[in-house]
C-alpha cells in the first residue's frame, strides 16, 4: 500500500498519517519526493482500510502496491534515488546525474600496498576507495583479509587521501566493526540471501552496496535490498558483478542488460563491477564503457599497484595506468549522455 501525500502536506501532517498506519500495527516509511511525500506501508497482510487514511488531512490518494517488493519498486517512488556519501573531500552523488566510481584493491594486504593504490585511484579522479578487510574465499586456506587491522588502514587512507571508504561486511559482527570505519557497507554476491546480515545492514546508518547473486535474478535482488529497507535504511545501491553461465571466456558472464531493467523496475541506483564480472583484466575497460554507456550509476573497479602479486584476484585488477586510461575513457562517454563522474 502506498499512501500519496498532497503537495503542500505539513510534516504534522505526514507525521499523523504515520501514526495512524502504525496504530494498525503496521510500519510507515515516508520517503520525500521532489514534489511530493509518499508513505509505503508494510507489514500488512490483509488490506488496509482505505477509507480511514484517504479522510485524513493531507492524504492525497491511496494506491495499492502490486509487486513483492513495496520500497524499491517506481510504484513507491517514480523519482530516482540519489545516494550522498560524505568524504573528507566533500560529498560523492551516485544516481540521478551522478555515476560514481569505486576503485581500488580486491583486498587490504599492508599499509603500504592500500596508500599506493589509494594515491593513484584519486590522482586519477576516483573519489571512493573499495578494499577487503574480511575476504569471504571458496577456500578456507585462501587469504581472508586482515580484519579489524585492515579497516583502520582504510580509516587512515581516508583521512590521507580524502576518500570515502567502501568495504564488505560478512556477518553481523563485522558489520558492526564496518559500520564504524567505513562510509559504505558492501554485501557480496555470496551474503545477498543472508537475511539476518541484510537486516543488520537495514538498521545500520550508513549507504549499503548490495551486489548481485552468482544465480541470483533481478526480482531476488529486489528483494534482498527490500530487507534492508523494511528495516528503515533507504540508502541502498545495487551491483551488478556477473552471473554464472556456461560460458568460459570469463570468471562470469557481466549482465550489462540488467542496468536498464533494474532501472525501470526500481529508483534505486545500480553500479557495475567488470571485475569481478569478467575476472581477466583485459576486458575490464571496455566492460566500463559499456556499462557506462548503457545507463549504469557507478562502476567498482579492482586496481592494485602490482596485480601479479596481489594475495586475492590479480587476474582481475588492472593496473594503476590503465585506470586512469579507464578515467578518462568513461568521462567522456558520460558526457555525451549528459552526467557526470565524481
Amino acid at each position: 500500500m502506498l499512501v500519496v501525500m498532497q503537495a503542500n502536506a505539513t510534516e504534522e501532517q505526514v507525521r499523523a498519517v504515520c501514526e495512524r498506519i502504525e496504530s494498525f500495527g503496521l510500519r510507515a516509511h515516508p520517503i520525500p519526493g521532489a514534489v511530493r511525500t509518499a508513505i509505503g506501508i508494510t507489514g500488512n497482510k490483509d488490506a488496509v482500510d482505505l477509507g480511514t487514511l484517504e479522510s485524513l488531512a493531507g492524504v492525497a490518494e491511496c494506491i495499492p502496491v502490486s509487486k513483492p517488493y513495496k520500497l524499491v519498486g517506481r510504484e513507491m517512488k517514480p523519482e530516482d534515488t540519489v545516494i550522498t556519501i560524505p568524504t573528507p573531500a566533500g560529498d560523492v552523488k551516485v544516481g540521478g546525474v551522478h555515476v560514481a566510481v569505486i576503485a581500488g584493491p580486491c583486498a587490504v594486504e599492508t599499509r603500504e600496498q592500500t596508500f599506493a593504490a589509494a594515491e593513484r585511484v584519486r590522482a586519477a579522479g576516483a573519489r571512493l576507495l573499495r578494499g577487503g578487510a574480511y575476504k569471504p574465499r571458496t577456500s578456507p586456506y585462501s587469504f581472508q583479509g586482515l580484519g579489524l587491522d585492515g579497516l583502520k588502514i582504510l580509516a587512515e587512507a581516508r583521512e590521507t587521501y580524502g576518500v570515502g571508504i567502501v568495504t564488505e561486511a560478512v556477518d553481523n559482527d563485522s558489520l558492526d566493526l564496518v559500520e564504524e570505519y567505513a562510509d559504505v557497507i558492501q554485501i557480496g554476491a555470496r551474503n545477498m540471501q543472508n537475511f539476518s546480515l541484510l537486516k543488520r545492514a537495514g538498521r545500520a546508518r550508513k549507504p549499503v552496496l548490495l551486489k548481485r547473486g552468482m544465480s541470483a535474478t533481478l526480482d531476488e535482488l529486489l528483494m534482498a535490498a527490500e530487507y534492508i529497507l523494511s528495516e528503515g535504511n533507504y540508502q541502498v545501491m545495487l551491483c551488478e558483478r556477473g552471473v554464472r553461465t556456461f560460458s568460459d571466456h570469463t570468471r562470469n558472464t557481466l549482465d550489462l542488460s540488467v542496468v536498464p531493467a533494474a532501472q525501470r523496475a526500481s529508483h534505486l541506483p545500480i553500479l557495475v563491477d567488470p571485475s569481478h564480472g569478467t575476472g581477466r583484466r583485459q576486458k575490464v575497460r571496455a566492460l566500463s564503457r559499456a556499462a557506462v554507456a548503457v545507463g549504469a550509476d557507478g562502476l567498482i573497479i579492482e586496481v592494485h599497484h602490482d596485480p601479479d602479486r596481489a594475495l586475492s584476484d590479480g587476474m582481475q585488477s588492472i593496473a594503476p595506468e590503465e585506470f586512469q586510461l579507464l578515467m578518462t575513457e568513461v568521462k567522456e562517454i558520460a558526457r555525451v549522455l549528459d552526467r557526470t563522474v565524481n
